[in-house]
């Protein structure tokens, strides 16, 4: 394993993607810990990912939000006036991805998405889309405070990409058919990451994962073709119906009928915790009150 890195101690390899390892580096100066994306250009194909780190770095420097993994530096190395080699540092996390750290109970899961929905929120609001929401995505500390990280395949609200990007299982129609990433989309990921974490099932999307189905599925929008999943509360009657109504409300199909803001799903998720932890208020609101989760 190498040793150093751009001037940083390499203590570990913590993760690997499709052209990039992560390391735990440590400052050798200040002795502080970092996490480090690194990826090296073997041939012209791996330009784009040198790309994408270079993008990542970019949107990542335009964040400032508690439950997003901040960024700190990009390093290059260049070679003929070409990079041949790229550093992100990033905060190192001392975390797990929620798949590996389950909600042990329905109001953990609900505090959970609601730091997940502010972060996403707060990425609108600077006008970018995360894009690839899923579990893996998500980490949560013992203490169980979110930070969403991997902004490799985020991108600025209305990009039209030149390839599918996305994760079978969690993609959302638009992005299966190469149209505009917007806010919604973050919206549908998110809505399966939810219906994962509290049924430990993918829904059906316009890309669903090798083992579960083949290929992509036809159509424009595939309105007709990708059903629906059950409400979660219709399977499991313990989860409580507002939330059940926002998983769903989610991961509509057509973009327009999702709800209008990542904003205003964090709000509901909070009040959906509220409602859990006081059972009491939520008998006296009842379901004749379930429009104040509409404000």
């Amino acid at each position: 394993m190498t040793s150093d890195l751009f001037g940083f101690k390499v203590l570990a390899k913590i993760g690997q993607g499709a052209a990039s390892e992560i390391h735990l580096v440590q400052d050798q100066k200040t002795k502080q810990i970092w996490s480090l994306k690194h990826v090296v250009r073997h041939t012209d194909r791996d330009d784009r990912f040198i790309q994408q780190v270079e993008d990542e770095y970019t949107i990542g420097k335009r964040l400032d939000h508690k439950n997003v993994r901040s960024t700190a530096e990009l390093f290059r190395k260049k070679k003929l006036f070409r990079t041949i080699e790229v550093g992100l540092l990033l905060e190192y996390v001392d975390a797990g991805s929620i798949d590996q750290r389950m909600p042990k109970t329905q109001l953990e899961a609900v505090r959970i998405f609601a730091q997940v929905a502010r972060g996403l929120a707060h990425m609108h609001e600077r006008g970018f889309v995360h894009a690839d929401m899923k579990p893996t995505n998500v980490m949560v500390t013992d203490e169980r405070e979110v930070k969403i990280i991997d902004l490799g395949q985020a991108c600025p609200i209305g990009t039209v990409k030149k390839r599918i990007q996305g994760t079978p299982g969690y993609m959302a129609p638009e992005q299966a058919h190469r149209q505009a990433i917007t806010p919604a989309t973050d919206l549908y990921n998110f809505g399966a990451t939810m219906y994962w974490v509290l049924m430990g099932e993918v829904i059906p999307t316009a890309m669903p994962p090798k083992e579960e189905q083949s290929g992509l599925y036809k159509g424009a929008i595939d309105r007709e073709r990708i059903p629906l999943p059950p409400p979660p509360h219709e399977k499991n009657p313990a989860i409580h119906h507002l939330l059940s109504k926002q998983v769903m409300e989610c991961i509509q199909l057509d973009p327009a009928s999702r709800p209008v803001s990542m904003e205003r799903v964090a709000t509901r998720l909070e009040l959906i915790a509220d409602l859990i932890a006081n059972p009491v208020k939520s008998r006296i609101i009842g379901d004749d009150d379930e429009s104040r989760s509409d404000g």
